[in-house]
C-alpha cells in the first residue's frame, strides 16, 4: 500500500510542476520571439530586395511631421508630393505644404533645388548614385529627401544593423492595400513600416518615432500611387525654372523645409 505523501512532499510536488510548466512555456515564448523577429526581417528584406531590384519607380505621398514647442505642445506639419526614380543616378522630387511649394532634381550632373512660394533656386555640380546624393543632401545641406530611408540601393543594409527588436504585428490595412505590419527599434528611436503583400511588396507607410525626444515626435509618410517600369512616367529630371526666378547657394533658400518661421521660433527658442 502506498503511503500518503507528507504535506512537504505534495508542496514540493506542485512546485516542481509549476516550475517545469513555467520553464516549457519560457522556452515556447522564447521561440515564438525568435521566429516573430526572424518573420519580420524576412518580410523587410523582401520589401528591400523588391525597391532595390526596380530601376524605374514613381510615387505619390503624403506626410506628417511633429513638432515640439517650448511650451510642449505637440503639432502636426503635413505636406503632399511625388517622387520619381530611375537608378542609378536620377530622381525628381515635388513637396507642397504649409511652408513650402518646392522641387528637388537630380539628373546625374547637377543637383537643382527650387523654392517655388521664394521664387529662388540653387544648382550645384554633383555626380554619382542616388545613395551618394541622399547623404550629401542631408549631412552637407540639410536637405533630407521624403522617405529617404527607403530611396536608397538596399534598405535592408541602412536600416537593419541598428535594429535592438523586431516584431512582425500582423496585417493592417493602408488606403485600401492589405500589408504586413512590421516595428522595430533602435537605441534611439522606433521606426513602423506597412508593407503591401503580395508581389509587389512596397512601402505604403512609413513611420520614425523620436522615442529618445521630449514628447515623442514622429514623422510619417504614406505611399500612393506606387508604379514600377513602363508604368512609370518619362520625366527631364530637371524643373523648370521661371525666367524671373533668382539664383541662391543651396543654403540661402528659405522656406525650403517643413517648417514654417514661427514653429521654427517656438521649437528654437
Amino acid at each position: 500500500m502506498m503511503k500518503p505523501r507528507s504535506a512537504i512532499g505534495r508542496s514540493a510536488g506542485r512546485w516542481t510542476a509549476l516550475l517545469a510548466a513555467t520553464a516549457i512555456a519560457g522556452v515556447a515564448s522564447l521561440s515564438a520571439a525568435e521566429a516573430d523577429e526572424a518573420q519580420a526581417k524576412a518580410i523587410f528584406k523582401a520589401m528591400s530586395d523588391y525597391v532595390s531590384g526596380q530601376q524605374a519607380i514613381s510615387f505619390k505621398f503624403d506626410s506628417n511631421l511633429d513638432v515640439v514647442t517650448t511650451e510642449g505642445q505637440k503639432i502636426g506639419l503635413a505636406s503632399s508630393g511625388a517622387v520619381t526614380i530611375n537608378r542609378p543616378d536620377k530622381i525628381h522630387a515635388t513637396r507642397t505644404g504649409g511652408f513650402a511649394d518646392v522641387e528637388f532634381a537630380f539628373d546625374g550632373k547637377t543637383v537643382t533645388l527650387l523654392g517655388k512660394h521664394a521664387n529662388a533656386y540653387a544648382k550645384v555640380n554633383a555626380t554619382g548614385t542616388i545613395d551618394q546624393l541622399v547623404d550629401e543632401l542631408r549631412d552637407k545641406y540639410h536637405r533630407p529627401l521624403p522617405a529617404a530611408d527607403l530611396l536608397m540601393s538596399h534598405p535592408y543594409d541602412q536600416l537593419m544593423p541598428d535594429v535592438v527588436d523586431a516584431k512582425d504585428l500582423g496585417s493592417g490595412v493602408i488606403h485600401g492595400t492589405e500589408c504586413d505590419h512590421l516595428a522595430f527599434r533602435t537605441k534611439d528611436f522606433d521606426w513602423q513600416i506597412w508593407v503591401a503583400q503580395g508581389s509587389h511588396p512596397y512601402p505604403c507607410r512609413y513611420v520614425i518615432t523620436s522615442s529618445k525626444v521630449n514628447g515623442s515626435p514622429e514623422y510619417r509618410i504614406d505611399v500612393t500611387d506606387w508604379k514600377t517600369g513602363a508604368d512609370v512616367a518619362s520625366d527631364t529630371f530637371s524643373p523648370a525654372i521661371p525666367a524671373n526666378a533668382k539664383q541662391l547657394n543651396p543654403a540661402e533658400l528659405p522656406d525650403f523645409d517643413e517648417l514654417g518661421g514661427i514653429y521654427k521660433t517656438k521649437v528654437e527658442n
